[in-house]
């Protein structure tokens, strides 16, 4: 039985097929349009699924949209009758919007598989609510039996947060929070009150918040959000204009904070300070729902998914601090994860499919995209008179590209299937040695173009992680915020003026860590544990790096520049390496070095700023 779970018409729209109860296959749209966030009907991801994962074309059994479009348009009305004439400005283009595609989601869809030859099945389109397509994708590829299912994210439907218990082949959400009071929508505030984009730089806040003190953590607890002991909470609309259908925040939220940065102008202490404030009282929802949760369903172990499962800072508090022993994460947590989630709860709920629980996980190391073949590579290098060499052999792979590390080079790694979710795990890298305090300023100005104050996270190996990092979880997919061992923080300095621009550079240079480009200013940084059966060519390429340096943990950021998805296919990686200070590619299991290559002549790297 083949099943076609999709995602689409808000952002990250993404298209996975589930094969008698194994999720197969499943890719993002904004990798092949090269649209960031992208959120049309995903078109390309569902053919390279459905191609990947050997449907016929008229073997499709089930179709599955990640929510019920109707419920939602429910949900839209109310708020625009809510938010009276104030919201009418906005009201004909989203009544527009709706009318002509979000309404129409399973047609649009049927539509798209006609254009690439598929037949839709008899049963036509089944609707999966919001957050059970969360909770779905959360518990039924975890390693647990059962698990405790906690869900975070802006709106679906009505539901912005769910508890829910997964046993077997079941999933049950037991009680909700419902819009407006929403978690990923009081982050979103604060992400565009720093000058960030909505649904797209919540990882920037997160990134900047160590730079700052919590100093408005108690202004957002008395004025914005009533939080109370089980986690549950009630926000204080009058500072918010979501309802309306206008701006995320109003002038009042402004008269507390300030106005919003502008996006791209310096970021002062007072937007680290919003930063820490807010993940600081996020942090403290997570825990009171996750004990609350544990207390309501008895388990030991917990699942979670959402676009704010994506914060490693809280998923590290609640790995170190309880009440659950063991924490595991969706990797690609926000909406394009709910594609698989949909037709997992398919496959597990409509037709009672039976479910095998896997040791590690039945993510397959999140390694379901498309794949990059090495002979085609090697052809097409050729043809285009790209000088390159070709290493079959594994080892003596990872030993070359050991080397390179070793000796200071930036290497990008461009090989087999590609990653599944935000997160570049090894076959989608920019790869770099950690030990080096230049090395993250160096990245961020002359590869990734971006902010000075990003940080880079570590891959090491899984078996050595205690050595390097406080770390009590696996996290294959980088979803911990960990303390680095060894590394000495650095508190924000007092008293400073709120509208004083920050250094991020000298503040990071003066880091104290073993390995300071990855470390960031509080001592922490964002683990990818890497073992030997879901990444064997990264736990192979450490264990090189470790034999020559002594050190078995490597820089490892996404393969892409800043407002550009990460590359997918082997043109989009040579594109990239071309325009980038990259001194090394590893195209499939052919290596390029940057000196060698003739100069560019194909289009531009154009990327929007993100």
């Amino acid at each position: 039985m083949h099943i076609l779970g999709v995602s689409a018409m808000f952002h990250d729209a993404a298209a996975a097929v589930v094969t008698d109860g194994t999720l197969v296959a499943a890719a993002q749209q904004e990798r092949f349009s090269r649209i960031k966030h992208d959120a049309a009907v995903p078109v390309d991801a569902m053919a390279a699924v459905l191609e990947q994962a050997g449907v016929a074309p008229d073997g499709l059994d089930a179709i599955v949209y990640y929510e019920k479009p109707l419920t939602s348009f429910g949900r839209v009305l109310r708020s625009y009758v809510a938010g009276g004439p104030a919201a009418l400005r906005t009201f004909p283009s989203t009544m527009a919007d709706w009318g002509q595609r979000k309404l129409w989601a399973g047609l649009e869809i049927e539509k798209a598989l006609h254009q690439l030859g598929y037949r839709p099945p008899h049963r036509r389109v089944l609707y999966a609510e919001h957050h059970v397509s969360h909770a779905a994708s959360a518990f039924f590829p975890s390693p647990f039996e059962s698990a405790c299912v906690l869900t975070f994210d802006g709106v679906g439907e009505w539901a912005t947060s769910s508890i829910g218990h997964g046993i077997g082949n079941r999933v049950d959400l037991l009680q909700e929070l419902r819009f407006p009071s929403s978690l990923g929508l009081l982050y979103s505030a604060f992400t565009l009150a720093a000058g960030f984009r909505v649904n797209g730089g919540e990882y920037k806040l997160m990134g900047l918040a160590p730079f700052g003190a919590p100093a408005y953590a108690d202004t957002i607890r008395e004025h914005l959000i009533e939080v109370h002991d089980d986690g549950s909470f009630a926000m204080d609309l009058s500072y918010f204009g979501f309802v309306k259908g206008t701006r995320m925040t109003n002038d009042r939220f402004a008269g507390l904070f300030g106005p919003d940065r502008v996006p791209d102008s310096p970021i002062t202490r007072r937007d680290c300070d919003l930063a820490r404030s807010v993940q600081v009282v996020v942090e403290d929802v997570v825990l009171r729902m996750a004990a609350h949760a544990h207390r309501l369903t008895g388990e030991r172990r917990v699942v979670l998914s959402g676009g704010v499962a994506l914060n490693g800072v809280s998923n590290g508090r609640l790995a170190a601090e309880g009440p659950f022993d063991e924490v595991w994460v969706q990797p690609a947590a926000g909406d394009a994860g709910s594609a698989a989630g949909c037709a997992l709860w398919a496959w597990h709920e409509v037709f009672d499919g039976e479910r095998t629980v896997q040791p590690n996980d039945a993510m397959r190391g999140a390694l379901l995209g498309p794949s990059i073949d090495p002979a085609r590579v090697e052809q097409d290098l050729a043809a285009a008179g790209r000088p390159a060499e070709r290493i079959t052999d594994e080892a003596e792979r990872a030993g070359r590209v050991a080397d390179l590390l070793a000796g200071g080079a930036v290497v990008a790694v461009c090989q087999g299937p590609s990653e599944f979710g935000p997160r570049a795990l090894g076959n989608r890298s920019i790869l770099a040695d950690p030990r080096g305090a230049e090395v993250q300023r160096d990245l961020n100005a002359r590869v990734k173009r971006r902010e000075s104050f990003r940080p880079f996270a570590p891959a090491v190996l899984a078996e050595r992680a205690e050595e390097w990092f406080e770390i009590s979880v696996p996290s294959p997919y980088m979803s911990f915020v960990v303390p680095v061992r060894g590394a000495e923080a650095r508190p924000p300095e007092q008293g400073v003026d709120p509208a004083t621009t920050i250094d991020a550079t000298g503040i990071l240079a003066a880091v104290q860590s073993p390995i300071p480009a990855v470390t960031h200013v509080d001592g922490t940084a964002r683990v990818q544990t890497v073992d030997r059966q879901r990444a064997p060519w990264m736990h192979a390429l450490l264990e090189a790096f470790d034999e020559r340096t002594g050190c078995p943990v490597l820089l490892n950021t996404s393969f892409n520049v800043r407002g550009e998805p990460i590359v997918s296919s082997a043109e989009d990686a040579y594109r990239c390496f071309m325009h980038t200070d990259i001194d090394w590619l590893l195209l499939g299991e052919s290596l390029l070095d940057k000196a060698a290559q003739p100069p560019w002549a194909g289009p531009a790297l154009e990327v929007e700023p993100d």
